[in-house]
This record gives C-alpha cells, structure tokens and sequence, in this order.
C-alpha cells in the first residue's frame, strides 16, 4: 500500500468513478455508497494528520530559534530528529 497525499488522492477519484457507474444498482451501489463513506472518512482524517503535521513544522520554522519544550512524540519528525 502506497502512503501519500497524491495516493489518497488516486483512492479518492477511483471511487468517484466506481460511483460514476451507471450500471450499478441495488446492493452492488449499496456497498459502493458504505465503501465511499468509509473512505471519504477515512481521506478526512489523513489530510487532517497532514495539516496538523504542516501547521508543527511551520511553528518549528517560526520560533525554532527558542527555547521550546520537548514536542509529544506524535508530533516529531523522526527523520529529522535523527
């Protein structure tokens, strides 16, 4: 499984065209619909974790420079910290 913004994106608009499908109908959209929400909520939360993970490397970049206490480890780059 691939692990980016530009693969969720992929994901996205291959089930907006699975949706797009005029031959589905009954149980088959049914299942299209439940999988669509599901990775609609899903999409949501990964772009989310990505605003959160830009929005602390733009406060790093602006008062780096500072003292600041021992970020959560959730929120530390490991490959930078490295």
């Amino acid at each position: 499984m691939k692990n980016g913004l530009v693969d969720l994106n992929n994901h996205l608009f291959a089930q907006l065209e699975r949706l797009g499908d005029e031959n589905l109908s009954g149980e088959v959209l049914q299942d299209e619909l439940r999988r669509s929400h599901a990775i609609g909520n899903l999409g949501k939360v990964v772009v989310d974790n990505a605003k959160l993970a830009l929005d602390a490397e733009k406060f790093k970049s602006e008062f780096g420079a500072r003292p600041v206490p021992e970020m959560p480890e959730m929120l530390v780059n490991k490959k930078q910290a490295d």
